[in-house]
């Protein structure tokens, strides 16, 4: 399985979980939470999602670092600032948050299933590797850091 490992973008697998998630509310049942609510924290999760991903952008960028993740061996500066103390992986947290924004909206207790699929396929073939391809790169730097900083959150 080693053929998926960072050939797919990660933005392009949250889409997939998405519509995925989406045709399982149409073979299964769904609760009828009151649509404000459902909204409300859905939206609100939605931003957290699009905070965490713009704040690992944008400090992938001040340090004139590579954000493509199909390409993680090209990495030029190991950032463990700003968001980065709170997750090695901020991009991948926010586009989590943004599968559980979608979970609640389409209000199926079964649309759950996608975020943990995307934790477990995000963290094998993308994160995993990415790891392995940082430790080559910036060795003790990065393990210290990979010690002191949680994968997700």
């Amino acid at each position: 399985m080693t053929s998926l490992e960072t050939k797919v973008p990660p933005p392009v697998v949250a889409l997939l979980f998405v519509i995925a998630m989406w045709g399982l509310t149409k073979v299964t049942p769904v609760t009828h939470l009151p649509a404000t609510f459902r909204i409300t924290v859905a939206g609100l999760t939605a931003v957290g999602g699009l905070a965490f991903s713009l704040a690992g952008i944008l400090a992938f960028r001040s340090a004139e670092t590579t954000i493509n993740p199909l390409k993680p061996q090209t990495a030029s500066t190991l950032v463990t600032t700003g968001v980065y103390r709170i997750t090695r992986n901020p991009m991948y947290v926010g586009l989590l948050l943004l599968l559980v924004s979608w979970a609640i909206y389409l209000s199926s207790p079964w649309a759950f299933f996608g975020p943990v699929a995307f934790i477990l396929y995000i963290t094998r073939f993308q994160i995993l590797p990415e790891e392995q391809a940082l430790i080559g790169i910036f060795g003790q730097d990065f393990d210290e850091y990979r010690r002191h900083t949680r994968r997700w959150l």
